[in-house]
């Protein structure tokens, strides 16, 4: 854990939601091999995985088609017909989660969501209770570019009226790391030290002892 006292008095804390709220790796391999097996594939590489676990569901269908376009034809599809929530019982909430929104929004500290998701997102946020934490959330279907494209971190500074120095981004990947980097916010490595531009958590009760 490499924890460094902010130098802002930061308003607002932007959470991934991949990786950070939430383990979520099981639940996507398992909707992307569904995917693979409709289309007739190969089930997803361990590389591949990897790569749709942080991009857009677009991105994710373009790359596993492998640039067929009949195959992505098809996989958007078979896409079209799958019942996203049936997956959402496979995230695993990130220890600690709830306790550290909790006193950031006792502390008058916003919170929002800022996630490649589209069209689960608003599941998640119900299934799990989590919109009483939450100011914002933004997805892909919110904003022309997604991550790392730094337009969503924007749209979140505008929404709130902040200046880019009072906001934090908890991110995991480096699709997070790009998009901090582009907005000028500065950037806490979840989990994932090889991104971290010299803050690092491993656990969210530590984002804690960044705020002043």
């Amino acid at each position: 854990m490499n924890i460094q006292k902010s130098e802002h008095n930061i308003r607002c804390v932007i959470y991934d939601c991949d990786g950070v709220l939430f383990d979520s790796l099981e639940a996507n391999g398992r909707l992307y091999d569904d995917v693979c097996t409709a289309i007739g594939r190969a089930s997803l590489s361990e590389e591949e995985l990897q790569y749709v676990h942080c991009h857009t569901v677009i991105e994710a269908i373009q790359f596993i088609s492998r640039k067929d376009g009949d195959l992505e034809m098809k996989a958007r599809e078979v896409l079209k017909q799958i019942d996203l929530r049936k997956y959402i019982v496979h995230l695993k909430m990130e220890p600690h989660l709830l306790q550290a929104l909790g006193q950031l929004k006792e502390r008058g500290i916003l919170r929002a969501v800022n996630t490649n998701r589209t069209t689960s997102m608003p599941y998640i946020m119900d299934d799990f209770k989590l919109r009483p934490y939450f100011e914002m959330v933004v997805t892909a279907l919110d904003v022309k570019n997604a991550k790392p494209h730094p337009e969503s971190v924007e749209k979140i500074l505008k929404a709130f009226d902040l200046k880019k120095e009072e906001a934090l981004f908890v991110g995991d990947s480096e699709v997070d790391q790009q998009a901090a980097k582009a907005s000028g916010v500065r950037f806490v490595a979840y989990k994932n030290g090889a991104i971290s531009n010299g803050l690092f958590i491993e656990d969210h009760l530590d984002l804690l002892k960044i705020l002043k």
